[in-house]
């Protein structure tokens, strides 16, 4: 069974930064194109960046670019999230998401191509 675990969630202020990982176990040998998405109260998941297996290939949220960055090392596992200058409207639950792809170098920017999901981290950002 997948098992997408993430960590590095918290409280920071306004301007501050965090880093969450993605730790993935149980999957069948292969290449995963992971995303990382957010859902904020009230409001519907969003898809914060993503990266294809080979790492060469992200995408990122307008709203995050710039300022957020997603990354693998060489063994592909975990995924990290760096996040720097982080504003208010940041705050909320952040999942990663794994999707098998036969093309190393995709990336996928729908939910809806995800199979396994993470039980997610919160991060909330003061002012």
């Amino acid at each position: 069974q997948v098992q997408l675990v993430e960590s590095g969630g918290g409280l920071v202020q306004a301007g501050g930064s965090l880093r969450l990982s993605c730790a993935a176990s149980g999957r069948a040998a292969g290449s995963y194109a992971m995303g990382w998405f957010r859902q904020a109260p009230g409001k519907e998941r969003e898809l914060v960046a993503t990266i294809s297996w080979s790492g060469r290939n992200t995408y990122y949220a307008d709203s995050v670019k710039g300022r957020f960055t997603i990354s693998r090392d060489n063994a592909k596992n975990p995924v990290y999230l760096q996040m720097n200058s982080l504003k208010p409207e940041d705050t909320a639950v952040y999942y990663c998401a794994s999707h098998f792809s036969y093309s190393g170098n995709s990336y996928y920017t729908s939910a809806r191509d995800y199979s396994d999901w993470g039980q997610g981290t919160q991060v909330t950002v003061s002012s």
